[in-house]
């Protein structure tokens, strides 16, 4: 544990180096008005810090900087919550004021207004279909062969699936078909409508639909594969403003990662959490994200976490605000979801 006043002053060189990118030398820490110490008292802690492994000493400079570990400490143990301008308010507000009638694009809408604000790259997972649970079916019939079926889950979130049906299979077929499965069906997992469907629901089928057996199939047709969880991102090219991704191989790294979306879905849905999550440099399992934090938050459906949504920035991030404007914009995007039910 630091002291008191060790924790104070690796916050003010935090603070520094967040807002100048150059190290941090004792006299400037000393010259802040949150600092009533002599530049020899903050000289001496910076040495202890150091050795401790909080902050670390670039070649050629009288500074410091923060290391990994120095970033981890001063998120650990902030104090204060970064309080939101009325400007700031004003930008988080476009999400609840904006007239969106799809899923999609509130988590579009969300990922621009979180890059916008924070400057850096956002990133919105979307609810993992398969877990989603069904709340409405329609099966809208296209030719004498095929048929559209549109499912809309829980949480808004609409699949289109082409489907094949036999030429025996009845408008009126189709119509007690749809009835049933909207009887007995929502709620159900996506996961779980196969079993359901081919276990449950048969004897059903076979006593009130005709042509039962060309129904099953096309239902069969219906449950056997579904869209991927998508990814919705702004601001890519921010990284490229900052002064840690100057390197052409380190940015073309991070980038190769944003295109590999499902092994990237699958990490953040790994680091999915309740509530909050600051993830630093090499605490991030993907390589390309050593130089990075990623602060995220879940957002949710009736209670439960269905989703993340995040920003993707240097180490040298400007956490406090990060981690309120991400938190407070998981709730509006949660309280947005919930009215598109």
């Amino acid at each position: 544990m630091l002291t008191e006043r060790q924790l104070l002053i690796l916050h003010a060189i935090v603070d520094d180096y967040v807002r100048s990118a150059e190290p941090v030398g004792s006299r400037s820490v000393s010259k802040r008005e949150d600092i009533p110490f002599s530049p020899a008292t903050i000289r001496n802690e910076m040495a202890d810090l150091e050795e401790l492994g909080f902050l670390e000493k670039p070649h050629s400079s009288a500074g410091r900087v923060p290391s990994q570990q120095g970033y981890r400490y001063y998120v650990d143990h902030m104090k204060l919550p970064h309080r939101l301008t009325t400007v700031e308010k004003a930008g988080l507000s476009r999400l609840a004021s904006a007239q969106l009638q799809a899923t999609e694009e509130v988590f579009e809408a969300s990922a621009r207004i979180l890059s916008e604000m924070t400057s850096y790259v956002s990133v919105v997972l979307s609810p993992e279909t398969l877990k989603e649970k069904l709340c409405n079916i329609q099966i809208v019939p296209m030719n004498d062969q095929q048929a559209v079926v549109i499912l809309v889950s829980q949480t808004g979130h609409v699949e289109n699936r082409l489907v094949h049906i036999d030429e025996m299979v009845t408008p009126a077929d189709l119509e007690r078909t749809v009835n049933l499965l909207n009887e007995r069906l929502v709620g159900t997992p996506l996961l779980m409508l196969q079993d359901k469907i081919t276990i449950e629901l048969a004897d059903l089928f076979k006593r009130h639909v005709g042509n039962y057996q060309h129904v099953m199939s096309m239902l069969k047709q219906l449950t056997s594969r579904h869209q991927p969880e998508k990814m919705f991102f702004s601001g890519k090219t921010n990284l490229m403003t900052q002064p840690e991704f100057q390197d052409l191989g380190k940015i073309r790294l991070v980038y190769n990662t944003f295109e590999e979306e499902t092994r990237l879905s699958q990490w953040l849905r790994s680091q999915q959490t309740d509530g909050l999550r600051v993830s630093i440099g090499e605490e991030n399992e993907l390589e390309a994200f050593s130089s990075c934090s990623i602060v995220m938050a879940s957002y949710t459906v009736d209670g439960y976490d269905v989703g993340t949504i995040g920003v993707i920035g240097p180490t040298r991030m400007e956490y406090r605000r990060m981690m309120t404007v991400v938190d407070v914009l998981a709730q509006d995007l949660s309280k947005r979801l919930s009215r598109l039910q």
